[in-house]
């Protein structure tokens, strides 16, 4: 968690919060409706948000990794925790 709160503060300190991370930690996959739910932010905003985050390495389209959209919504995959998830931490 600390790795990523640092990467998004260096790399995109203008979309950086506390609550983007808690959002970005709550769950191992992330979607743009936890954001406009949460943050408060239009879907667009929201939209951008998680294409920068996606952009930096700290989440992937889980469409990408599997060619799969639900309704039309996508999944963001949260790498770190994942990982963690994975390794039972």
């Amino acid at each position: 968690m600390k790795k990523t709160k640092h990467e998004i503060q260096e790399k995109l300190p203008k979309i950086y919060s506390k609550d983007l991370i808690e959002i970005l930690f709550s769950h191992p996959y992330t979607k743009i409706d936890f954001l406009v739910d949460e943050l408060g932010l239009t879907r667009q905003t929201a939209s951008k948000y998680l294409k920068e985050l996606e952009n930096i390495g700290i989440l992937e389209n889980i469409g990408i990794l599997e060619n799969i959209q639900i309704k039309n919504r996508k999944f963001y995959i949260n790498l770190e925790l994942f990982a963690r998830l994975k390794k039972g931490i």
